[in-house]
């Protein structure tokens, strides 16, 4: 069995740098902040305007504030590092104000510390430092260098929460004025877009949603998709058509493919594109095909399409209107019992809608072709020329299929 290593190889323990180690660092501060500032900018070119611009004065000063809270905290471990707090989350707002991520900015920060422990070594050396303590030095430089990095991505975060923030409220606002009608707000309208960096596009494809809307469906939108999730009928407004082969490159279908991603299994209403003015218009019939799904008139499903049902928005957009025009048409049947009343508008409908012979009526209803020609003599009879005339005709078909899609409950109420 092989001895135990000899306590000599046995790592020494890193402990806390020495307080003395902070008055042989000092003196090294102006030159190394210097030859910091000529390797950042060597590596990072973008920064160099930073460092030389109207704001070099703040930017020096972090930096300074950056390598003196350390050395600091060396000489006093206690030692309050406030303001170096702050100035290092303002190097993070501005890198979030410009629009860039937070890797070249650790990248000097990383820069930064490899030439303090390059100078570290040298002074050790000069002073005959033990290499332990230099080791250390190295231990607690980087764990400095990694709270650097935390206070600006605090600062950095920051900017980015009031950011998105201030764009959904933009976009809401945007979304509201939309939909509030043709025409367009015009100015008020160009001065939202203008602060969102939000162009308006020539259509537009509006989705209701079920309420409540999950709030993490907004991650996986598109960020020019317009979403409202917290109104009581939540609804998204996409720039474009949500499908369209026409469409280069397959825009179309990536829209629909990134809003199946984000929605998930959130049942929804997808829209009719129409042009921008007209956005309350889709908006409105989708939330119309919802309410049409909740009465079991149009299937359910994940994703149902109102361009597929604008036939049964047309015939069902006035109940009221419908029920008259019913009255007026169907007339004709009104004194007859509701069974027998049921069975001729049944085959009065299968006829107007096929224009098919007896039997094939027959076939549909589940009833002798007989059966069927004794009806239509009968609905002939009672309608006299009513159904030869084109203007009837059509009014007592659309009624009549307005009247199947609601599942036959105006005849049980006259039953």
């Amino acid at each position: 069995m092989p001895s135990a290593a000899p306590s000599s190889e046995v790592e020494e323990p890193l402990g806390p740098l020495p307080p003395e180690f902070a008055a042989i660092m000092r003196p090294e501060l102006p030159s190394l902040i210097k030859e910091i500032r000529v390797e950042v900018t060597r590596t990072y070119p973008e920064f160099a305007g930073l460092l030389n611009g109207p704001n070099s004065a703040v930017v020096r000063l972090g930096v300074e504030q950056s390598l003196s809270a350390f050395v600091d905290r060396v000489a006093e471990p206690t030692a309050p590092a406030g303001e170096r707090d702050e100035l290092c989350r303002r190097f993070g707002r501005f890198e979030a104000y410009e629009g860039r991520s937070l890797d070249s900015l650790h990248g000097a920060y990383r820069i930064g510390a490899r030439i303090a422990l390059r100078r570290a070594k040298r002074v050790g050396r000069q002073y005959n430092l033990s290499p332990t303590l230099i080791l250390t030095f190295a231990d607690a430089l980087f764990a400095y260098v990694d709270e650097l990095k935390a206070l600006s991505r605090e600062g950095y975060l920051e900017v980015q929460s009031h950011s998105a923030a201030h764009v959904d409220s933009l976009h809401r606002r945007i979304l509201h004025l939309l939909l509030a009608g043709h025409p367009l707000p015009g100015g008020a309208l160009a001065e939202l877009c203008d602060q969102a960096g939000w162009r308006v596009p020539e259509q537009v494809t509006l989705v209701a949603l079920r309420a409540p809307a999950p709030a993490h469906i907004r991650a996986g939108l598109d960020p020019d998709v317009l979403a409202d999730l917290g109104d009581p009928q939540p609804h998204l407004l996409i720039p474009g058509p949500l499908e369209d082969p026409a469409a280069p490159d397959g825009e179309a279908r990536a829209r629909l493919d990134m809003l199946t991603a984000a929605l998930g299994d959130t049942p929804c209403v997808l829209g009719v594109t129409v042009p921008t003015a007209r956005a309350c218009d889709s908006i409105r019939w989708a939330r119309r095909v919802l309410d049409l799904v909740d009465e079991q008139i149009i299937a359910d499903a994940p994703a149902v399409r109102c361009a597929d049902h604008l036939t049964t928005l047309w015939l069902l957009s006035d109940p009221a209107l419908l029920d008259r025009l019913a009255a007026r048409e169907l007339a004709p049947l009104s004194r007859l019992t509701g069974s027998r009343r049921a069975r001729l508008i049944d085959t009065l409908r299968v006829w107007l809608t096929t224009r098919g012979t007896a039997d094939h009526v027959g076939d549909i209803l589940g009833v002798h072709a007989q059966t069927v020609r004794y009806r239509l003599r009968n609905l002939d009879a009672r309608f006299g020329d009513r159904l030869t005339d084109p203007e009837h005709r059509f009014a007592t078909e659309a009624a009549l299929r307005a009247r199947h899609l609601q599942g036959h409950r105006h005849q049980s109420e006259d039953a």
